[in-house]
């Protein structure tokens, strides 16, 4: 199987507690480097792309340039998806590394938290790493997140003062009112900084209420590797509840060949999600939209 990525839970730590997010209810852990060379090397001849992230940040990691260090020994291309709190802790060598394709910062993290943090400070530190990309590396992507447009336009105070902050940032006008009527994808801020917008989503649990069927790209565009080894599905199942088997005492090859994952796969090949969390996750609907 090839993927277009694989996301490597290198931490499970974030250090926030977001509202939209579920609870952590994992012991909280760093993958060791051996372990994670171990992985990667076996993901060789599946994707190019790894992405760092399942529910941990990968910034509060003070060894962050080994990681990126060995994937690009092992010439994969790495994706970073931050709250954006702790950039000011990372320095310029890691978060643009030669390894770093993209940088993800999720900025709906700021107002869902209650840190001692003014949010002229936590901008300021997302726009100096923008103008620090834009002044030093041309390479990696820039994507700034803002999945919080609901249809109750529920975030409409933040928003509204984030757009302020980020149009006298950059030479573009950001009108909430105008972004919420024509709902764009992204947005180009600058060169290789885009906005990217979105809508809050319900994680699928297998307490939820919802069910149906449909296809999904868990298994086929992606798999997730949790902290602990643990391979998923996709990168919503960060408590590893569809287990397909553990890199610890089996190896990729074979736990890409289980009946579970065949199963799952064809499965969704026929619009039908085997999986009983499958079935509870709203957010596949979204691929039969």
């Amino acid at each position: 199987m090839n993927f277009n990525r694989v996301h490597i839970e290198v931490t499970n730590i974030c250090g926030l507690a977001c509202s939209f997010c579920p609870p952590k209810l994992q012991p909280s852990k760093t993958m060791s480097l051996d372990f994670f060379e171990k992985i990667i090397v076996q993901l060789q001849g599946h994707t190019k792309s790894l992405a760092f992230h399942v529910m941990g940040d990968p910034l509060i990691l003070s060894n962050l340039g080994e990681y990126l260090a060995l994937a690009y020994k092992y010439g994969f291309e790495v994706e970073l998806t931050t709250s954006g709190y702790y950039l000011k802790n990372v320095s310029p060598s890691s978060l643009f590394h030669p390894a770093v394709r993209q940088l993800n910062i999720s900025l709906n993290s700021y107002n869902k938290n209650s840190l001692n943090l003014s949010f002229d400070d936590y901008m300021e530190s997302v726009i100096s790493t923008c103008r620090y990309k834009l002044e030093n590396n041309p390479k990696p992507f820039i994507n700034l997140r803002l999945w919080n447009f609901d249809e109750a336009c529920s975030e409409t105070e933040f928003n509204t003062k984030l757009f302020d902050k980020l149009s006298n940032a950059f030479d573009v006008k950001l009108n909430n009112d105008e972004l919420y009527r024509t709902r764009p994808k992204s947005i180009r801020l600058d060169s290789k900084v885009l906005m990217n917008f979105d809508s809050y989503f319900e994680w699928p649990s297998l307490d939820s209420t919802h069910s149906s069927q449909g296809t999904c790209y868990g298994l086929k565009s992606h798999i997730g590797i949790l902290v602990d080894g643990t391979v998923v599905p996709c990168c919503l199942d960060g408590d590893g509840i569809i287990n397909l088997g553990n890199l610890h005492t089996t190896p990729l090859t074979d736990v890409l060949a289980s009946k579970r994952a065949i199963d799952m796969l064809e499965g969704f090949a026929n619009s039908k999600a085997v999986e009983e969390l499958c079935m509870k996750c709203s957010y596949k609907d979204r691929f039969s939209e």
